[in-house]
Order: structure tokens, then C-alpha cells, then sequence
């Protein structure tokens, strides 16, 4: 969540700069502009008694200096509204319903459930980032309170698919039952704790709650992984690791 604040401000910071120097440079702009419309310097002064003849408007002229600084300026207009854009997508996911927000998940706990059992593996859900496990753990009222959710067969636990070490998405290896990162070959088992490799702690985890027949997973908050020695269940590899021995 720190990550996530710390990269809001940065994207609010530079889009500040950036629509403050555009308008600097448009307000400098008009000024020079306004000052050049004036009267020349140095021009003649009428005669007290001469006749005065309508004085001619002289055509504006478009300097250089001013045509470069004008592309300059809608050029940065452009990139400013891009910027802009694209920043606030990033600012405010709920308007898609992804990463960053709160998750109503397609399908009814029951049917996460079958998914689970069937493929022999955890329900992912690539838009929020996460794997859904059946956790069957000792842990459910100590490490992992509040992070579970009841079903009829289990409990629902959603598991970061971030790699604890430098931030790899990490698979789920259906030989081994564990959770492989392909970087540098931190494993986890199958609830997300730490097993082998540089990683420094467990899988970070999100808070899922289930209400009738809908599971929801709130991805606003990151929510630190067990340390390394948590072992709450007591899983072994079942098959040859998919990625090489750490």
C-alpha cells in the first residue's frame, strides 16, 4: 500500500510541475505578445502644426522565436493531457475494477471451490494479481486471523502473486504443489510460506470476505507474508520442481 501511495503522489507531483510550466510559459507568452502589438520605440513625433494622417496598422509579422515557442507550447499541451490521462487511470482504479480496488470475484464460492479441487491448483485472478487457495492450516486464529474466509469446505485465502524477493509474478508448479518464482527460484509451499530460496519472507496476502454466494477481495491493502520458518501446513514438494533447485 506504501508502494502504491508513494507512486499516487510521485504521478500527482509531475503533473503539477508539468501543467504549472505550461501555463508560466503561455502567460509569458501573451505578455511579449501584447508587448510587441504596442507602439514601435523611436518612432517620429507629429508636428505641433503638421497635419496628422491616420496612422497605418503595420501587419503582424510572426517571428521565429514565436513560432518555435508556440509549437512548444502546444507540444507540451499534448504531452501534459496524455500525461494527465494516463495518471489518472493509474490514480483510480475503481474505474475498472482491478488492482488497487475492491474485487467482486465471477464466480460463487463453491464453484472457486471445484476450480481449486479439479485443476489441483489455486483460482487466479489475473486483473486483481492474486490466487485464491483453500487454506487448511493451524493458523487461522494466530498468523492468518482476519485473512480467511469460511466456505463449506475449507477457507478462502487470497495470496499476492508478487515474488517476495525483487517482485516476480510467481506460478504455481502443479508437480511440486508449491508456489516457483522463475527469477531466482524462491519457492513457497502451497500456502504462500516461504521454503527455499533468497526471498526474505512469505507471500504477501489480501483480505477476502465471502457473503452469500459472493467473494470479495480488497486489493487496496498489501498485507505482509509470514516470516521465514512459518510452516502452518506442513507441506513437502509432491513432485519435481518446475524451476531449478535454489
Amino acid at each position: 500500500m506504501v508502494i502504491a501511495l508513494s507512486q499516487g503522489t510521485f504521478a500527482v507531483g509531475i503533473v503539477a510541475v508539468l501543467l504549472a510550466l505550461f501555463f508560466l510559459l503561455l502567460v509569458s507568452s501573451l505578455i511579449r505578445a501584447r508587448r510587441a502589438g504596442g507602439e514601435a520605440p523611436g518612432a517620429p513625433a507629429a508636428g505641433r502644426g503638421a497635419q496628422q494622417a491616420p496612422a497605418a496598422r503595420s501587419k503582424a509579422v510572426l517571428s521565429r522565436r514565436d513560432f518555435f515557442r508556440g509549437g512548444l507550447l502546444a507540444s507540451l499541451g499534448v504531452f501534459t493531457a496524455q500525461f494527465g490521462g494516463a495518471s489518472l487511470a493509474f490514480l483510480w482504479p475503481n474505474l475498472k475494477g482491478g488492482f488497487g480496488s475492491v474485487i467482486h470475484l465471477p464466480d460463487p464460492p463453491d464453484a472457486i471451490l471445484n476450480q481449486i479441487s479439479s485443476n489441483r491448483q489455486p483460482y487466479y485472478y489475473g486483473a486483481g494479481r492474486f490466487y485464491v487457495i483453500n487454506y487448511k492450516g493451524d493458523a487461522v486464529n494466530t498468523l492468518y486471523a482476519g485473512l480467511t474466509a469460511a466456505v463449506s469446505e475449507g477457507r478462502l485465502m487470497a495470496i499476492y502473486q508478487k515474488c517476495a524477493h525483487l517482485g516476480c509474478r510467481v506460478p504455481f508448479c502443479q508437480q511440486s504443489q508449491w508456489f516457483e518464482c522463475p527469477c531466482h527460484g524462491s519457492k513457497y509451499s502451497y500456502a504462500g510460506e516461504y521454503e527455499l530460496g533468497p526471498a526474505p519472507k512469505g507471500l504477501s496476502r489480501f483480505k477476502i470476505t465471502v457473503s452469500g454466494s459472493t467473494v470479495t477481495v480488497d486489493t487496496s491493502t498489501i498485507i505482509d507474508g509470514p516470516p521465514r520458518g512459518t510452516n502452518t501446513i506442513h507441506q513437502a514438494p509432491e513432485g519435481p520442481f518446475c524451476v531449478g533447485a535454489a
